[in-house]
Formats: structure tokens, C-alpha cells, sequence
């Protein structure tokens, strides 16, 4: 029997330190590369990273990027909230409930190959250039897939371990407690995660067709102007907040949640 190498570990088991290293250094190599390959260009729509980041400090200075950032932020919450909840609990009934699924499985199918694009546009026609409108649009494009890993979540859960909550008389709260949610955490975690990567990107093209304030509406402002600079400022600074989100919470749940299986 081969004796695993114990230099290949994989990148899970590093220590976070070395993690942090490799990534924060692959991050300078590429802002490097990008500089060098700017100054060769001489093109004002490929800016150096030097001008992006001065771009990005003084719309921070002004308060605009903190502003544009936070509506957008918000709107991402409310979406992200509004759609987990819903997504989970048509999961759950789903994946439980064999002729619910039967019956309602080819919905399910049907929203998710429905374009955003669609979705965006049907909502602003019939609920107006609102923020209502605007989370609606966001939230319906994630639902079908919170509802599509919920439901696997539910069909997988212990029956052994619902005929022991039923045998010591848990009751339905103490059950849903216990035994349900600590078994459908690792499928909330999938879906809030993958699901999330697609909200931001949703809300963008929601604020860049029908809101006035947003990291969506800026950057259809200086698309119009051509302003390339602007336009990775804010985009950058976007992608910073995402990875602190990331990295600040999902990732701490998730060692949480999946502590159980070490």
C-alpha cells in the first residue's frame, strides 16, 4: 500500500498563514504583470493599476464609492435574505413531499433556465423602476437554486434519526432543532454560497438597468463616458468587499458547520 507523501497536503490543511502568503502572492505577481503590460500599451482604456486605485481613492474620499457600494449592499441582503428563506422552504416541502416534487419539479426546471436578463426586464415592466422591483428581480433569480440544493439536503435526511425523535417524543420544534437543521446546514451553506456569487452579479445588471445609485449604475455611467479607469475602480472595490464578506464570514461558518466531519 502506497504511504501518502506528507510534502502534497492538500491546500485545506495548510496552515492559514501559508494560504494568505501563496494567495497575497500570486496577487502581487498579477498586479505586476498587469502594470509592466500597461506601461508597454500606452493606451488610455488599459490603465495601470496605479491609476485604478488612485481613480478608486479619490471616489472614496468624496464618499461616492462608499455610497454607490452600501445601496448596493443592501440590496444584495435583502435579495439574498428574502430569496434563502423562501428557496429553503420550497426545498424542504420538496424534497419531503414525493407528489409535491412530481408536481412541481418541471417549475423548478423552468425557472432556472429563465434568462436574469427576463426576469429583470418583466419585473420593471410591471412593478415599475422601483426598489421593490429591483429585489424582486434579484431574489426570483436565486430561489429556484436555494430550492434545487435544499431539496437534496431534504431527501437525504436520516430516517433513522427522525424515528428516534419521534420514539423519545422530541416534538415538531425540538425535531426541526436537533435533528432537521443540523442535517440541512451543509446544504443552506452550499446554497447561500454559490447562490450569493450569483446575486451580486444580478444586482449589478438590475442597478445598470433600472436604479440610479449602485455600483451597477456607476459603471453603466462611465461606460458611457468611456472612462475605463472609473469603471475598474469600481469594480475592484467591489470585489474587495465580496472577498471580506467571504473570507470574514461565510468561510468562518463554514468551518463551523463542517467542524463535525474532522
Amino acid at each position: 500500500m502506497q504511504r501518502p507523501n506528507p510534502v502534497q497536503r492538500a491546500s485545506s490543511d495548510q496552515p492559514w498563514q501559508t494560504r494568505v502568503a501563496w494567495g497575497l502572492g500570486s496577487l502581487v505577481g498579477f498586479l505586476f504583470f498587469w502594470e509592466v503590460l500597461a506601461l508597454l500599451i500606452q493606451h488610455r482604456h488599459f490603465p495601470t493599476p496605479t491609476t485604478v486605485f488612485a481613480a478608486m481613492w479619490r471616489e472614496a474620499e468624496t464618499g461616492a464609492l462608499i455610497y454607490h457600494i452600501s445601496k448596493t449592499l443592501f440590496r444584495v441582503a435583502v435579495a439574498f435574505v428574502v430569496a434563502m428563506l423562501i428557496g429553503s422552504a420550497i426545498g424542504i416541502v420538496m424534497g419531503r413531499n414525493g407528489r409535491v416534487d412530481q408536481a412541481f419539479d418541471s417549475w423548478l426546471v423552468l425557472f432556472l433556465n429563465l434568462p436574469a436578463l427576463v426576469v429583470i426586464i418583466l419585473c420593471y415592466v410591471w412593478f415599475g423602476r422601483t426598489e421593490l422591483a429591483a429585489i424582486i428581480a434579484v431574489a426570483v433569480n436565486k430561489i429556484p437554486n436555494v430550492a434545487v440544493t435544499v431539496r437534496e439536503g431534504a431527501r437525504a435526511l436520516s430516517r433513522d434519526l427522525a424515528e428516534m425523535a419521534h420514539m423519545y417524543r422530541f416534538g415538531a420544534w425540538k425535531t426541526l432543532r436537533h435533528v432537521t437543521l443540523p442535517q440541512l446546514a451543509p446544504f443552506f451553506l452550499a446554497s447561500a454560497r454559490t447562490g450569493l456569487s450569483l446575486v451580486w452579479k444580478i444586482v449589478l445588471v438590475v442597478e445598470l438597468l433600472g436604479r440610479s445609485d449602485g455600483v451597477g449604475f456607476q459603471l453603466g455611467t462611465y461606460f458611457q463616458m468611456f472612462d475605463v479607469s472609473m469603471i475598474l475602480a469600481y469594480a475592484l472595490a467591489f470585489i474587495i468587499v465580496v472577498q471580506l464578506i467571504e473570507f470574514g464570514i461565510l468561510q468562518p461558518i463554514a468551518a463551523r458547520v463542517n467542524r463535525w466531519r474532522r
